[in-house]
């Protein structure tokens, strides 16, 4: 639950337009997970992709952000539906969908977010997802409400067809990978050129039009006020394994003066 409330959750806060900041986990640790979660962060990725954590972790993880009091969301490993179904029946709030190449792409993994008629999501309603069997058949539409539909943009085709990926139903937020999109477009790590600049336009400019949010990952919390300039709202800044680094970098410098 968030500081807004039991009854304003991710993906209500996410489409009123709020501008939201949170942090990807890639520790794998749960002590990490409720140490971000209590630091106020409005939403946590429980990263599985390229993180330390496992989907046998995931439990115990996402109790720590719920414990902290944050909202946590999962990257899964791809977009395949087994991928995306055990992160939500283990309690996931909202998925962060990697690797996708264009909308067909998209509107198949989507569909894997939400129970039939809406999705293709497997009904099992003894998951933690689904309440430990608190959530009755004529209830899962409740469900589907609440999950946060997270499609990454971190390739050229993806790009090319943002618009039409943010006008799909179940997709709230487009999320640039920025490290995979400037290889994808041959400037890699070029964070301040043209191109890649125009892509992030490309990306905010399509979120707009359907009123849907535009999220990027940084680590560089200078540039949030461009980005705010530019339409983006779900902003991640940065990675918990980031931060130690960081941390224990800064603290050793200082010691020897």
């Amino acid at each position: 639950m968030t500081s807004s409330g039991p009854d304003r959750n991710l993906r209500t806060r996410v489409l009123a337009g709020e501008t939201l900041f949170g942090l990807f986990l890639d520790l794998g640790s749960p002590l990490s997970a409720e140490i971000c979660a209590r630091a106020g962060y409005d939403w946590l990725v429980v990263d599985l992709e390229h993180g330390a954590g496992t989907e046998s972790e995931l439990v115990g993880l996402l109790q720590s952000v719920e414990i902290g009091g944050s909202t946590a969301v999962v990257r899964p490993q791809s977009g395949e539906r087994l991928r995306i179904g055990r992160a939500l029946d283990l309690g996931a709030s909202g998925i962060v969908i990697p690797q996708l190449k264009s909308a067909a792409e998209v509107r198949e993994a989507v569909s894997f977010l939400k129970y039939p008629p809406a999705g293709a999501r497997g009904v099992a309603l003894r998951t933690r997802g689904a309440g430990l069997g608190t959530v009755g058949h004529g209830e899962v539409g409740q469900v589907n409400e609440r999950i946060l539909g997270i499609v990454q943009i971190e390739s050229v085709g993806a790009l090319r067809e943002a618009d039409e990926i943010a006008a799909i139903d179940g997709v709230d937020v487009l999320f640039v990978g920025p490290a995979d999109l400037s290889h994808s477009l041959g400037i890699p790590g070029k964070f301040d050129h043209e191109t890649y600049r125009t892509a992030l336009k490309t990306v905010a400019d399509a979120c707009a039009a359907h009123g849907k949010a535009a999220g990027i990952l940084i680590y560089d919390t200078a540039v949030v006020p461009d980005l705010l300039e530019l339409g983006f709202r779900f902003i991640g800044i940065g990675a918990d394994g980031a931060l130690v680094a960081s941390g224990a970098r800064a603290a050793l410098a200082a010691a020897r003066g």
